[in-house]
Formats: C-alpha cells, structure tokens, sequence
C-alpha cells in the first residue's frame, strides 16, 4: 500500500487535560497535592505530567516513582525503570522495589521536592474527584525515607 506524499501528518491524541490538584498549605507529612493519571502506563503519564505540570509551580527535573502503581515499572533485568521521553528530553526517573508508598516524588529544577498521592487511574469519576479535591489531606502512610535520602544522594538506587 502506498501513501500520498501530500497527505497531513497524524494529530497528537488529545489526552485532556492534567488531573491535578496541588495544595495552598498541605498539613505537615501530607502530600503537596494528588494527580490521577489517566492509565497505569508510566512512560505515557509520566511524560503528561511533566509536559504539562503548571509552569507557575516550577519545571520538573526528576521522577521518582512508587512501582505498584504502574505497569512495566521494571525493565529487562528487573531494575527499575530509569528514564521516561518527555517532549522536552529525556527524564530521569528511579524507583525502589520497597516502595509502596502510592507516591510520586517530582525534584523540581530549583531543588525543591513535591510529593504527589498517586489516585489509582482506575478510579471512578466521583472517587477521582474527590480524592482530587482533598488533595493536601489524602491519607499516606510515610515509610523510611532512607530510600528518599540515597535518591537524594544519587547513590545506590535502580
């Protein structure tokens, strides 16, 4: 099958906009806002948010990601996944096989940390929405932040 040189390159696919709610004032240990992705595929989501996390809030630098919340998180040795292809270039993005938290951490480009409650993209619209709407007040569980602190230190991580 042959193609017409004249035809019009495809269209992007329009995802909608990016569920996001980030908090005035999150109490003390809660996350600084919620995002509920629009599927469990890390590459596709992480991508959408940094292309279209609000330039007001800061530009993302890096990624770090809590596995059961996405598909294929591993790569082929069975180390995380360490990079996702934004529109703007290559982001580096890491993980730890223990972290469970349902977070995802962005390292903003002027050093500051933003911790996001990860909404299950299988969510109903009305469970998505709410748990959106209290974004500063969603309920997680801290774990050891040594994990954290050596992601911090770019030492030691997969």
């Amino acid at each position: 099958m042959t193609t017409s040189p004249n035809m019009p390159p495809l269209a992007p696919q329009t995802r909608g906009s990016l569920r996001l709610r980030l908090a005035d004032d999150p109490p003390l240990g809660a996350p600084d806002g919620a995002w509920w992705p629009r599927s469990r595929d890390l590459q596709d989501e992480a991508a959408d948010l940094v292309d279209h996390f609000p330039d007001s809030a800061g530009h993302i630098y890096r990624l770090l990601f809590s596995r059961p919340d996405w598909d294929h998180s591993t790569n082929a040795d069975g180390g995380g996944v360490r990079k996702i292809a934004a529109a703007r270039g290559p982001v580096k993005v890491g993980s730890f096989p223990s972290d469970d938290t349902h977070l995802m951490i962005l390292t903003m480009s002027s050093g500051r940390h933003l911790r996001l409650a990860v909404i299950p993209s299988s969510a109903t619209h009305a469970d998505g929405e709410r748990l959106l709407s209290a974004a500063g007040a969603i309920d997680t569980t801290p774990g050891d932040g040594a994990d954290r602190d050596r992601w911090d230190n770019e030492g030691g991580h997969d």
